[in-house]
């Protein structure tokens, strides 16, 4: 590793250390104006935020644990699909630890209109996907460590319609990846994890619940870990469909893993952008399969 590429860790580390250790993190501060609507200055700026779509509607969910707030997740809101272009979250000394089970489902609504989004964009509780499942984008399993953490993952903006086998046999083998990762304190200090389906125009398959909601073509996640003040990075991209066997293998998902560089190209969204430009440029550009546990 040459000494330029040192330092541009070393400086990403310095910068992000300060940002998660300072009232911008996950204070509630002031707005900043995008396509009309306001936002907080302060999740936006987040590591694991990508850079917003002018129009798009940007909603963060906290829980309070002690006197502090964490952030469970946020996501961008797409009115005109009805679908989130994205889920970001974090998993730390905090968001990694399991202290509860996921919500019962006795509990009706099962999944609710997302409390923070206005009711004309919002899809009502519970609504049908036409046989597609509920499927989480940030997973009930990625929130474990409240009560009120896990019960956020079941509003209606964080379901996407995933065919059933996709969703708990291929898909959930590599969210499970994910978890075991994000849960190891020893693999990483902090993981950034940002989530999706393609709901672009060509990057999706249909539409259900009266038209409304885009079936995504393809599901991805962007993955940036620090260590002792080194940063790496991967992506997965697969396409939504049934793979025809159950619970396959790890190593079966490094055929779907790529740079965060190419997922940009793409799906379009800028992951990864409150980096420096010149760390963000160094960690998106390469990645390791064996480094992942792949």
């Amino acid at each position: 590793m040459t000494s330029k590429f040192i330092y541009v860790l070393t400086l990403a580390a310095v910068l992000v250390t300060a940002a998660s250790c300072s009232k911008d993190d996950d204070g509630e501060g002031g707005g900043i104006i995008l396509g009309g609507v306001t936002l907080s200055n302060d999740y936006t700026k987040r590591i694991e935020v990508p850079e917003l779509k002018n129009g798009n509607i940007f909603i963060q969910h906290s829980t309070k644990i002690g006197a502090d707030s964490v952030m469970t997740y946020c996501l961008e809101y797409d009115r005109t699909k009805w679908h989130s272009r994205w889920v970001a979250f974090r998993f730390d000394g905090t968001t990694r630890q399991k202290r509860v089970s996921r919500k019962d489902y006795n509990i009706k609504p099962q999944y609710p209109a997302d409390p923070k989004l206005a009711s004309n964009y919002a899809i009502e509780d519970d609504a049908s996907f036409n046989g597609y499942n509920h499927g989480h984008l940030c997973a009930s399993a990625d929130r474990l460590f409240s009560r009120e953490g896990n019960d956020q993952t079941f509003y209606m903006t964080n379901m996407s319609p995933q065919n059933g086998n996709f969703n708990s046999n291929y898909w959930s083998v590599l969210e499970n990846l994910v978890q075991d990762r994000g849960r190891d304190a020893s693999f990483a200090d902090t993981l950034y994890v940002c989530k999706g389906g393609t709901i672009e125009n060509k990057q999706f398959l249909t539409r259900v619940a009266s038209g409304r909601i885009v079936v995504p073509k393809y599901y991805f996640m962007a993955l940036l870990k620090v260590k002792n003040g080194a940063y790496s990075s991967i992506a997965f991209c697969m396409e939504h469909k049934d793979y025809g066997r159950n619970s396959p293998s790890r190593s079966e998902m490094s055929k779907h893993a790529m740079s965060v560089d190419e997922l940009e190209e793409f799906t379009g969204i800028n992951f990864f952008h409150n980096l420096p430009d010149k760390a963000e440029i160094a960690v998106e550009t390469n990645y390791s399969i064996s480094a992942w546990g792949l």
